[in-house]
C-alpha cells in the first residue's frame, strides 16, 4: 500500500457546486496526493454537476458512498417510496442511469496509508454502518461499540455524517470528521480536512449570496431559495446539531 503524503478529505457536499469549486481551487486541495469523498456528495441540488467535475480529476479521487447517495440509488430502483431529505427526489430524479450505476458500485469504506498518521480508515457515518451517529460528545462505551470491529493497525478514523467538524481521541485512536463542503452546521463556508503528518481541519470561504443565487437560477426545485438560504447560510447552529443528533447516538439508552 503506498504511503500517501497528503490527503484531502471533502464530506458531505451535497450536490453544492459552488461550495465545492471553492474547495477545489484551494492550493492544498490542488497539490494533495489524493482526494478522499467520504460520502453524501450528490443529495442537492447539482447532483450532476458535481459529479462531472470530480470525475474530470481521474484516479486522484477516492470515492465513498454515504446514506443520502444510497438513498437517491434506492429511490430510482424502486426500493424505496420516498427521502427523508425534501431534494432527495429532485436530486435522483437529475441523475443518468450511468450515474446511478456509478453511485451503486462506490464502496462504503476505504483504507490508506498517510504520511504520520499510518492506515487511516474513512467511511461515511461509521466503519460499519452508514447511517449511524457518533459526535465529538459521545460517550466512551459508545466509541468501544462503532470500533470494534476496525483492526488495531489502523489507529485514524475519518467519518462524515454529521456535518460538523471535530477532531478527538476514542481509546486511543484518532477520529476526524471534517465537517460538510455543501451543508454546514454552526458556521458558514465550506469545511474540509487536510491530512498528513497530522491533521488539519480548514473551511473556505466563498461568496455565499452569489453561489445562493446560482442555484436559484440553475435549480428548477421548487424550494431551492429556501434550502439556499438555510443550509449555505448554516441557519443551524452547532447547539441545535447537537440536540438533534444525540438521542441517535444512544446516550438516552437505559443502562
Amino acid at each position: 500500500m503506498p504511503t500517501y503524503d497528503r490527503v484531502a478529505v471533502l464530506s458531505d457536499i451535497h450536490g453544492v457546486l459552488p461550495a465545492l469549486e471553492a474547495v477545489l481551487a484551494e492550493p492544498a486541495v490542488a497539490a494533495a496526493d489524493r482526494i478522499v469523498l467520504t460520502g453524501d456528495i450528490t443529495a442537492g441540488p447539482q447532483p450532476t454537476e458535481v459529479l462531472a467535475l470530480l470525475r474530470k480529476l481521474g484516479e486522484r479521487v477516492a470515492w465513498i458512498s454515504g446514506n443520502a447517495d444510497r438513498e437517491l440509488i434506492e429511490y430510482r430502483r424502486g426500493e424505496r417510496v420516498d427521502i427523508p431529505d425534501p431534494i432527495g427526489p429532485y436530486a435522483a430524479a437529475r441523475l443518468a442511469e450511468a450515474d446511478v450505476a456509478f453511485l451503486a458500485s462506490l464502496p462504503t469504506t476505504l483504507t490508506l496509508t498517510v504520511r504520520g498518521l499510518g492506515e487511516v480508515l474513512f467511511c461515511h457515518a461509521t466503519p460499519r454502518d452508514d447511517e449511524e451517529v457518533v459526535l465529538v460528545d459521545s460517550r466512551p462505551d459508545r466509541w468501544t461499540e462503532v470500533l470494534a470491529d476496525v483492526p488495531e493497525s489502523v489507529r485514524t478514523i475519518v467519518c462524515g455524517h454529521t456535518h460538523m467538524p471535530y477532531v478527538r481521541l476514542a481509546h486511543g485512536r484518532l477520529v476526524v470528521n471534517p465537517g460538510s463542503v455543501g451543508m454546514p452546521y454552526g458556521r458558514p463556508g465550506a469545511h474540509w480536512c487536510l491530512l498528513g503528518p497530522g491533521t488539519d481541519l480548514r473551511v473556505t470561504p466563498y461568496d455565499i449570496p452569489a453561489a445562493a443565487r446560482r442555484l436559484v437560477a440553475e435549480c428548477d426545485w421548487p424550494g431551492i431559495a429556501e434550502w439556499a438560504d438555510y443550509y449555505l447560510g448554516a441557519r443551524a447552529t452547532d447547539a441545535e446539531a447537537l440536540a438533534a443528533f444525540g438521542p441517535r447516538d444512544g446516550r438516552n439508552r437505559p443502562a
